[in-house]
Formats: C-alpha cells, sequence, structure tokens
C-alpha cells in the first residue's frame, strides 16, 4: 500500500514536502523557545551554531575548501542572509504563526521588481499578475491593522519587518543563484552560519539568557529542522520534477497553520485565509507562467 503511494508521488514532490514540513517545525519551534524569554538574536545564534557545525562537516566530507572562490559575493550572501533570517525569526516571535509564513512567501514579487531593476529582464504578463494578487492578499491581510476604524489585529511593524525579510530573501535568491555556477552548494551554505554566528552573538549583548535542559533542546531542534527543510529542498531542485515539487512548497502554510492550532491556539482570521490564497495563486500563476513562456520561447 505505502509502495503503491510512493509510486504515484514524485521524488522531487516529496522532498519538496519534507522541506515544507521541516521548515515549518522549525519556526513552530522559534515561536515556542520565544515564548519562554529566549531573544530572538540568541535564537539565531543556536541556528547558526549547529547549521555552521554540520556544514563544516559536509565541506570537509566534500573534500572542498571551505572559503570557495567568489569569497566577496559569499560573504554577502551571509550578510544578506543574516538579515532575512533576522528578520523572519522576529515575525514568527511576534505574528500569528500562520500569518509570519504566509508573509514569508511574498518573495516572488520583490523577485521580479528586483529582476526588472537589476537584472534589465521585461517583465512578463504572469509577473504582473502574480504582483496584483499579492498586493491585494497582502492587503486584505492587514487590512484590519491598518483600519482606524478598528482595532488593530496585526503590529505593524511586524507585517513590515516579515516583508522586508522577505525581500532579503529574494536578494540571497539571486545571490546564490549566481554562485551556484561557480560555487559548490555547500560551500554556499556554510557561509550563511559563517555570518550569522558571530553576529547574532555581538548582537545579543546583555540580553543573553541561560536555557535550561528543555529549552536547549528546543534551540537544537531549530537547528536540525532547519537542515531538514534544506536538505528537502535541495534534493527536490535536483531532480526532473523540481518544477512542480516548487509549487508544493505552499503546503508548510498548511503545516503552520495546523502547528499554531495545536501549539499556541491561533486561529487565524477569516482574512487570512483570503489574503494567503492571493498570495499563493499569485506566486503559483507567476511560476507556472514563466515556465510556460520559457517553453514558447524555446518553440519559436
Amino acid at each position: 500500500m505505502t509502495s503503491t503511494f510512493n509510486q504515484h508521488i514524485p521524488v522531487g514532490v516529496r522532498f519538496m514536502l519534507l522541506s515544507a514540513l521541516g521548515f515549518a517545525l522549525m519556526t513552530a519551534c522559534v515561536k515556542l523557545v520565544s515564548t519562554h524569554g529566549i531573544p530572538v538574536f540568541e535564537i539565531v545564534a543556536a541556528r547558526a551554531f549547529v547549521s555552521l557545525v554540520i556544514s563544516y562537516l559536509d565541506v570537509k566530507r566534500k573534500r572542498l575548501s571551505v572559503w570557495g572562490n567568489n569569497r566577496k559575493l559569499l560573504l554577502l550572501r551571509g550578510v544578506i542572509g543574516t538579515c532575512a533570517l533576522m528578520c523572519v525569526y522576529y515575525a514568527v516571535t511576534t505574528l500569528p504563526l500562520a500569518e509570519a509564513t504566509i508573509l514569508q512567501y511574498f518573495h516572488p514579487v520583490f523577485t521580479a521588481l528586483l529582476a526588472v531593476l537589476f537584472l534589465k529582464e521585461r517583465i512578463q504578463f504572469s509577473s504582473v499578475v502574480c504582483i496584483v494578487l499579492c498586493m491585494l492578499g497582502l492587503y486584505t491581510i492587514v487590512q484590519p491593522t491598518i483600519n482606524v476604524n478598528t482595532p488593530a489585529e496585526l503590529p505593524l511593524f511586524s507585517v513590515m519587518i516579515a516583508l522586508f525579510g522577505a525581500m532579503a530573501s529574494s536578494v540571497a535568491y539571486v545571490i546564490v543563484k549566481k554562485l551556484s555556477k561557480t560555487e559548490d552548494s555547500s560551500v554556499i551554505i556554510f557561509y550563511f552560519p559563517l555570518v550569522a554566528l558571530p553576529t547574532s552573538v555581538l548582537l545579543i549583548g546583555d540580553s543573553f539568557v541561560m536555557p535550561d535542559l528543555y529549552l536547549t533542546g528546543l534551540l537544537i531542534l531549530v537547528g536540525l529542522f532547519t537542515q531538514v527543510g534544506q536538505l528537502g529542498l535541495t534534493k527536490a531542485m535536483q531532480t526532473q520534477d523540481a518544477s512542480k515539487a516548487s509549487a508544493y512548497s505552499y503546503v508548510q502554510i498548511i503545516f503552520s497553520v495546523v502547528l499554531g492550532i495545536m501549539l499556541f491556539q491561533e486561529y487565524p482570521a477569516f482574512e487570512t485565509y483570503i489574503g494567503g490564497g492571493l498570495i499563493v495563486a499569485g506566486a503559483l500563476i507567476n511560476m507556472f507562467g514563466a515556465k510556460w513562456s520559457g517553453k514558447k520561447a524555446r518553440t519559436a
């Protein structure tokens, strides 16, 4: 029965589902740790430490130089990725889990805009539709917050930080895409915690909280679930079904909604479902529209 079920699910989809579950569990652990008074920068440091150890061992296993070839661009990727991670973790600790996750998936808008502004690419119709739907979805989610006639539903500052994190993630993605031509994926991943660890340690300052055994276990799980998410994502992108599998990454939103209800009794508002649906629809239209346009161009 299980074997038959697995045969009907492409390998890329299975790895992407694993990735979505890993990242959803990671964010749930981040939020759970924060409820016990552990500051965001300390959570980032713990996550970076676990990732640094695992990434270093992986690079050595491949017998590669940990410093890579394009060190300046690798360092920039680490800086931008660190900023994105801190913003995402702050959003997770200050927003409901579902809303924080949905806002992370606003990155296709920024990626499309960055491609036009910096890569001088011609904007496609599917990208325009994506931007419009995502903006409508964002307005739907935050409308109760910005409407002065109703009590605030979401902290507006946290929403802005979440969007900044999505934008930083888009920049990091563009850099990773360029680095992948000359660098091994393990080296690229290694530079992320290499920058994040000392930066977050410096930012902790006097706010360090000594975790007990339970919280230490949760902090380790943050790093381990992150590696599970990255492993699933990397494996999915290495298969021929990667383009289709990418659509399944949005299952993380469903996982986050379920975990938010189970662990934190967070029941998303009706506006969140509508807005989240618009953002996901826009992202999927952008994804498959770009793929269709590429096939059409190759055929021509």
